[in-house]
């Protein structure tokens, strides 16, 4: 008996605990309800001050979502007022917080129009570059924003070449160089898959002189050379010994300037082939030449 009292009260116990628990997991719905009552009546509010002051409440709290909506509203009340240029910033800032790339890039801009010398320019000058990075897209698509970035990170390097943010500006502008190396790259490459191997050829070859630093520029300059052995091979009889000879120069090139590559072997297998190939093309010559 004094068993089954002592399991009654604990199931008791652990009943009342669970019923506490659910009482404190109600509370959260109720905080967010207090919340979204408490933006609700600023937004409602026609206290302008008040709002601004809400507005950097929110940003101070990284809550940029509503303070950008507090923004937007007294952006134009406070436009020539003392409270303009922070309230600008911040506008503008919370957007690219919020990777709103293409708003916050025209807000930065027009903030540098509008407050050039301000302590903050440098930094905006920046965020505004970084906009245009973030907007970059895959390599296979148009490069008019990487191409911009580019510019623009360079301008900023310029203009502040002792920047903090040198390095990253740096870094940046690397990787936006790599993504229009892989752009071209697809596009020879392309070429040289669906048979234009002459336009591959030359596409491969600027690649190559685009990108002199590239690590893949032998790779490139290996590519160029197929492209024209296999451009040779498709040519009608008249054109094959201009044709092989011109991947014989090429190949001789590509041994003058990557004696140490490990595409060494590959390249002059091309050489060896164009020179068999021009072998045969005066063998098949000679007797027609001794009849006449």
């Amino acid at each position: 008996m004094r068993n089954c009292v002592l399991l009654i009260l604990s199931l008791l116990f652990f009943a009342s605990c669970s019923i506490f628990k659910k009482g404190e997991k109600r509370k959260k719905p109720e905080v967010e309800l207090n919340e979204k009552s408490r933006f609700s009546k600023v937004l409602k509010s026609k206290d302008y001050e008040f709002k601004l002051k809400m507005a950097n409440v929110y940003y101070d709290k990284k809550d940029f979502r509503k303070a950008q909506v507090l923004y937007e509203e007294v952006f134009p009340v406070f436009k020539g007022t003392p409270q303009h240029e922070d309230l600008y910033y911040k506008y503008a800032n919370a957007h690219f917080n919020l990777k709103d790339y293409i708003t916050a890039e025209n807000l930065l801009k027009g903030y540098l129009e509008v407050f050039p010398n301000s302590p903050r320019a440098e930094e905006v000058e920046y965020l505004n570059a970084y906009c245009y990075y973030k907007q970059s897209p895959k390599a296979e698509l148009e490069q008019a924003n990487t191409i911009k970035a580019i510019g623009m990170m360079q301008i900023y390097l310029n203009n502040h070449p002792n920047s903090k943010k040198k390095a990253e500006a740096e870094d940046i502008i690397n990787k936006l160089q790599q993504k229009l190396e892989l752009k071209e790259s697809l596009s020879a490459q392309l070429y040289f898959n669906v048979g234009q191997f002459r336009a591959a050829a030359l596409a491969f070859t600027t690649l190559m002189n685009n990108y002199p630093d590239s690590e893949k520029s032998d790779a490139y300059k290996l590519m160029a050379i197929k492209a024209y052995y296999r451009y040779a091979n498709m040519s009608v009889d008249q054109k094959l010994v201009e044709r092989y000879t011109k991947v014989i120069t090429e190949v001789e090139d590509f041994q003058d300037r990557f004696p140490e590559s490990n595409l060494l072997k590959e390249a002059e297998r091309y050489l060896t082939l164009s020179k068999n190939n021009l072998k045969n093309i005066n063998n098949e010559q000679t007797p027609q030449t001794a009849g006449k």
